[in-house]
C-alpha cells in the first residue's frame, strides 16, 4: 500500500484517539498513551513532509490536516478537563477558536483562495509568519506534544491508586500542578495568537458576503413593492 499524506493524517487521528482511550486505565496504560501521543505528533510532521516531498499537497489534504489537528487537540483537552486536570474553559477556547478560523477559511476558499502559495488567504507577512511558517507550525506542534505528554505523565506518576510514584509532599504536588497550568495556558495563548491573523484578514470575506446578501434582499423588497404598486394601479 502506498502511503499518502491523507492516509498518514487519518492514521494520526486514530493513534491520537487510541492514546486518549488508554488514559485513566492504569499507570502503564497511561505511559503507553504518552508514547502514542508522541507518535501522533511525529505523524503530524510526516504527512506534511510527504506532501512537500512527493508534491501531493492539495486543498482537500490541507483541510483534512486541519480537521485532524482540531479533532486531536479537542479530544485531548476535553479528556483532561473531564478528569479535572485542566480548566473546562480550555477545550471550550480551543473549540471556539477552531470553529471561527475554519469558518473564515471556508469563506476564503469559496472566494478562490487556498491555504498556501501566491493565492493564499493570508497576504500579510506577519500573518504568514504566525500561521503558515514552518517554525510556527513546528513550535505549536511541540507545545501541544509537551502539554499532552506532561499531563499524561502526571496522570501516570502521581494520580490514582496505582500511580507509579507514591505519596508526594504537598509542595511538590503543587509545583507539578502549577507547571501543568502554565504549560497548558501558554499553549492556549499561542493557539489564540496563531488564530489572530485569520480573524483580522478573514473579516473582509464576511463583509463581501454580507454586502451582496443585503443587496439581494433590498432588490427583492423593491420587486415586491413594485409588484404591489402595479396591482394597485391595475385595480
Amino acid at each position: 500500500m502506498q502511503w499518502t499524506p491523507n492516509k498518514v493524517t487519518l492514521l494520526r487521528v486514530a493513534v491520537g484517539f487510541a492514546a486518549v482511550c488508554l488514559f485513566g486505565r492504569g499507570a502503564w496504560a497511561n505511559l503507553a498513551a504518552v508514547g502514542l501521543t508522541v507518535a501522533a505528533i511525529v505523524l503530524d510532521a510526516l504527512d506534511g513532509h510527504l506532501a512537500r516531498k512527493k508534491k501531493m499537497a492539495t486543498p482537500v489534504g490541507a483541510q483534512l490536516d486541519i480537521l485532524g489537528d482540531r479533532m486531536i487537540e479537542n479530544v485531548y483537552f476535553t479528556y483532561f478537563a473531564v478528569v479535572g486536570m485542566v480548566s473546562l474553559w480550555l477545550p471550550v477556547l480551543f473549540f471556539a477558536r477552531g470553529a471561527v478560523t475554519d469558518f473564515l477559511r471556508g469563506l476564503a476558499m469559496k472566494a478562490g483562495h487556498s491555504g498556501w502559495g501566491a493565492n493564499a488567504m493570508l497576504q500579510t507577512w506577519w500573518g504568514q509568519a504566525l500561521v503558515a511558517s514552518r517554525w510556527s507550525r513546528g513550535l505549536y506542534a511541540a507545545m501541544k506534544c509537551l502539554c499532552f505528554c506532561y499531563l499524561g505523565l502526571e496522570l501516570a506518576l502521581t494520580r490514582g491508586p496505582v500511580a507509579l510514584v507514591g505519596e508526594l509532599a504537598a509542595d511538590v504536588h503543587a509545583m507539578i500542578r502549577v507547571g501543568a497550568q502554565v504549560l497548558t495556558w501558554m499553549t492556549a495563548a499561542f493557539c489564540l495568537l496563531r488564530g489572530l491573523p485569520v480573524l483580522v484578514e478573514g473579516w473582509k470575506y464576511i463583509a463581501g458576503n454580507v454586502g451582496p446578501a443585503r443587496g439581494a434582499k433590498s432588490a427583492s423588497r423593491n420587486r415586491i413593492r413594485d409588484a404591489k404598486a402595479a396591482v394597485q394601479e391595475a385595480m
